[in-house]
């Protein structure tokens, strides 16, 4: 099951804000009555207690993470070998412009994808469930896939020979890739092929106004837009920063080379 953590942080601060300001306005008055008065001494409720407690905490977190930065967990290899399983990155979410939580209206305008972003995204199939991939191509590009080869209006992305590789699944079923350096309008990272899988082709894809075109690293073991199709703009969440920190989910061990890693 996937929650959307967007709307429970911001129901959480509702909830709590509400009954910060009907204390405030409410019940804080009568127990200052009470005290000054030499009454019987009125209580705070545990629950209002709780909630002036939590209150700041949870709006501080809500208002970082809506308006600054999102932390995400990389949850597959799609985008190997760039970024791997266990990694822990921010998200920038004010590169893109600022937008209202929960609604995703964008406010104010600051920048726009650009091809080889890296950018955090909720899927469009399913709403609840962020995905992390690279920009291939933007509003009205032509894209074509040929034999594992990307045109981009036309220009051929160049990529060269790295090494042989091992990857695997998450059962640890292992296979080996073809490890090469791409070159994407100046972005130099490297990709992975699956050696001996075909790849379906295609040819002349339009990208409509206002969404994207999407693809991981991993070419061939990535469910990217050649699954699900374009990515809506309001679906952006903001661009791949830098590797907070990484562990081998499998093996434990702290990842300590990729710590503070740029991602590009």
């Amino acid at each position: 099951m996937n929650f959307d953590f967007e709307i429970i942080l911001s129901s959480a601060v509702v909830i709590c804000g509400l009954i910060v300001l009907f204390d405030i306005f409410f019940l804080s008055p009568k127990r200052k009555y009470a005290s000054a008065n030499k009454a019987i001494t009125i209580k705070t409720p545990v629950m209002m207690e709780y909630a002036r407690e939590i209150f700041p905490v949870l709006l501080i977190v809500f208002l970082l993470r809506s308006f600054l930065y999102e932390p995400f967990r990389i949850p597959s290899g799609s985008l190997k070998p760039t970024l791997l399983v266990g990694d822990f990155i921010l998200a920038n979410k004010f590169n893109y412009g600022i937008r209202l939580p929960v609604f995703h209206q964008k406010i104010v305008t600051i920048g726009e994808p650009k091809h080889g972003d890296i950018v955090v995204f909720r899927e469009p199939t399913i709403q609840a469930r962020r995905l992390i991939k690279r920009v291939i191509g933007l509003p009205g590009d032509h894209i074509s896939y040929i034999n594992k080869i990307l045109y981009i209006n036309g220009q051929k992305i160049p990529q060269a020979f790295e090494k042989f590789s091992m990857d695997h699944d998450d059962n640890l079923a292992p296979w080996q890739v073809e490890q090469k350096q791409e070159v994407f309008f100046n972005i130099k990272h490297s990709i992975f092929h699956i050696i001996n899988r075909e790849q379906e082709n295609f040819y002349d894809i339009i990208v409509p106004e206002h969404k994207y075109f999407m693809m991981g690293d991993n070419r061939d073991d990535s469910a990217d837009s050649r699954t699900w199709g374009f990515l809506p703009e309001e679906n952006i969440i903001g661009k791949a920063n830098r590797v907070l920190i990484s562990w081998d989910t499998l093996q434990h061990p702290l990842r300590w080379d990729r710590i503070g890693m740029k991602i590009n």
